[in-house]
């Protein structure tokens, strides 16, 4: 479950608010001013922020600076104040999106899916690579073809990692040793060819066509 951080200094705003991101399945932890929401997002994981821009002692403006030198993490700020200049200081400073009380609690959920989504979507982006049916998930270190798990080695998802960063580039055995191993390694630079050899008839075996990795011969390998 994602947890959330409601940061207000109005006690009847965050038991609100609270409610209703419960309701929809949410993990949420309140503080009541910047500092102590600081000092939470220093110590705990959070998926979002929800931050009230006019509090004592840290105003959400100075708490979201202070914010994004420790954490890039979502951040919805809530204000009074609707001028275009209210919200391109928020968005500047770092805000992710801007919501002018008063305002519906349904609302504030819908741009808190939004936002949740928007944001997931782009790391899991980041975080897989495809070729032919091929996917390779980097935050998994996991590998399927269409719907089928291939269990590789790290050796060998490292390998078949490379090659896909480097599409339509020939890595020699040299270069892929020192892309796995680094340069003191003390192996034969043949070791490659045995594990590219695996590689392949795992490919093969999940049902993979047409084999991704090519040999060209007398440089080395690579990926069309």
């Amino acid at each position: 479950m994602i947890k959330l951080l409601l940061v207000d200094d109005e006690f009847e705003m965050r038991q609100l608010l609270r409610l209703y991101l419960l309701k929809e399945g949410y993990l949420v932890e309140d503080a009541e001013n910047g500092r102590e929401a600081y000092e939470k997002i220093v110590n705990n994981n959070y998926g979002l922020m929800i931050l009230d821009v006019m509090m004592p002692q840290m105003d959400g403006w100075q708490t979201l600076e202070q914010v994004r030198k420790v954490s890039d993490l979502p951040v919805i700020m809530l204000t009074a104040k609707g001028t275009v200049k209210d919200k391109v200081t928020g968005l500047t400073k770092g805000a992710d999106d801007y919501l002018v009380k008063p305002f519906e609690a349904e609302e504030l959920v819908a741009r808190v899916q939004a936002l949740l989504r928007r944001t997931n979507l782009n790391e899991e982006k980041d975080n897989l690579l495809k070729h032919d049916g091929i996917t390779v998930n980097l935050a998994s270190r996991s590998v399927n073809y269409l719907d089928k798990k291939i269990n590789l080695t790290q050796t060998e998802f490292d390998l078949l990692k490379i090659f896909l960063e480097h599409k339509g580039n020939v890595l020699s055995r040299e270069q892929l040793v020192e892309l796995i191993w680094g340069i003191e390694f003390m192996g034969e630079d043949r070791t490659v060819d045995s594990h590219i050899k695996n590689l392949r008839d795992k490919l093969k075996a999940a049902g993979v066509q047409e084999q991704p990795v090519k040999t060209v011969w007398g440089i080395g390998y690579k990926v069309e």
